[in-house]
């Protein structure tokens, strides 16, 4: 799987104001940011990005995702 293909994929499932992707085709490193984050903890977020996935966790399409995950207004603090 591509960083592209992967992207569309989270994207087509989650708003995303932000999504950053670097891996090997199997181990994914992921900088979201999305206002879907808001009055969620990170357990949920990271659950909400899996949903997005679907299968493809269970099949070893994507072997491995880390993720750091953040509202609109976390990433403005972050980036600051």
């Amino acid at each position: 799987m591509t960083a592209e293909e992967l992207k569309s994929i989270i994207t087509a499932g989650l708003t995303c104001e932000h999504l950053e992707l670097e891996g090997d085709g199997r181990h994914w490193y992921a900088t979201i940011v999305s206002s879907e984050f808001e009055g969620k903890r990170a357990i949920q977020r990271h659950q909400r990005v899996y949903a997005t996935l679907g299968a493809k966790m269970q099949t070893d399409e994507v072997h491995a995702l880390s993720m750091k995950t953040f509202t609109p207004t976390e990433w403005a603090t972050q980036s600051t």
